[in-house]
């Protein structure tokens, strides 16, 4: 049977139009083989040891790194992380930067707020690109009459009026995820089980004397209120890792916030066992607004083998969950769910964009 020239000019067209979409499409998102070639940001990770572990499994995995000095008592003093996060961030500027901490120690000094300042504008100096306020203020720290200091306290005023002037970007773990109000057994994700019931002192289900989750929340909000022009990190997603709803509210209300998903990969994933599409929509729609994030944290004890296995598998593992459909389990959940499948523009804005434009002048190479 012959064809005629116009039935053999459309079937080629079709197969051109075919292979066009399909490449198109196949160009639209990332692959498992991609993780090795995509330049990505980890903006939250804490290095506390004096070897260069993280950074190696960085550049192996073709990540950059943003640690961050902490006032916590679990980790070395703030002097100690200062040294640490100093040194290798001139030593290693393509892979990594920091953000430094104030203490509150003398909080009830006439001269703490010049101080504090002095000693930010010092950091700066020695390489931070942000400063970061940790869940003491309002759930640990008390000042000399006893009374707990919150977030939104006046006399922080002068120091986060300081940052909008020289634009430094403040990162916020305040509060904590909700499940810290309720009993273990009905926490929500495993790593939240086991951290609160080995940090019993900032349990507040055990603590119903202090400040309530709405509380931190309100806390939160009236210091952004005051300080609108603050380009603002919430933390572990700005403990509202329980509702996407509740976070694009908070997005919305903000536009100079951004926020992180250090260890609340777990409360995502449980929230697309239940809701996928919802989940979904959320990362497609607040695209310029997140960023990918772990909070590993590398410890002076580590093994250092060990270490960089469980970064790389951790890593590897929320990969697959953003970018592909795939069925996975991981230890903060018992049952499996599927992956987000995110376009490939989702994915460079949650990897990289969003944390280069975030804090800026950061990484040499960007």
């Amino acid at each position: 049977m012959k064809l005629n020239k116009r039935v053999i000019v459309f079937i080629l067209i079709s197969i051109t139009v075919y292979l066009i979409f399909s490449c198109e499409s196949q160009l639209e998102f990332y692959g498992i083989a991609d993780f090795a070639r995509v330049s990505k940001i980890d903006s939250h990770v804490h290095i506390n040891a004096d070897n260069t572990a993280f950074i190696e499994q960085a550049r192996q995995d073709n990540f950059k790194l943003l640690t961050i000095n902490v006032d916590y008592p679990d980790f070395p003093t703030v002097e100690r992380q200062q040294q640490i996060s100093a040194e290798y961030s001139r030593e290693y500027p393509d892979i990594l930067v920091y953000a430094s901490t104030f203490l509150m120690a003398e909080w009830d000094e006439d001269d703490w707020q010049e101080k504090t300042i002095t000693y930010i504008d010092n950091t700066f100096k020695d390489g931070a690109k942000a400063v970061k306020v940790w869940k003491n203020i309002g759930m640990d720290f008390r000042n000399s009459e006893g009374q707990l200091v919150m977030i939104d306290d006046p006399q922080f005023d002068p120091i986060f009026g300081h940052l909008i002037e020289k634009n430094i970007p403040l990162i916020g773990h305040l509060g904590e995820p909700k499940n810290c109000w309720l009993p273990i057994e009905e926490m929500t994700v495993n790593n939240d089980k086991e951290y609160f019931k080995n940090h019993p002192q900032y349990h507040m289900y055990l603590h119903p004397e202090m400040p309530s989750y709405e509380d931190q929340m309100a806390a939160r909000d009236r210091m952004l209120d005051k300080n609108q022009k603050l380009k603002f990190i919430g933390a572990h997603m700005a403990s509202l890792e329980w509702s996407v709803d509740e976070l694009g509210k908070f997005l919305d209300k903000y536009p100079n916030a951004v926020v992180d998903i250090a260890a609340r990969s777990g409360q995502i994933q449980n929230q697309s066992s239940q809701d996928r599409e919802k989940v979904r929509h959320f990362f497609i729609k607040y695209q310029d607004r997140i960023l990918y994030a772990t909070d590993m944290t590398q410890t002076p004890e580590a093994d250092q083998t060990v270490f960089k296995t469980e970064v790389h598998e951790k890593w590897l593992t929320d990969w697959k969950y953003f970018i592909t459909n795939s069925t996975l389990t991981v230890p903060e959940l018992n049952e499996p769910f599927k992956g987000l499948n995110l376009p490939r523009k989702v994915i460079d804005k949650l990897y990289r964009i969003n944390a280069v434009k975030t804090f800026s002048n950061a990484w040499s190479t960007e």
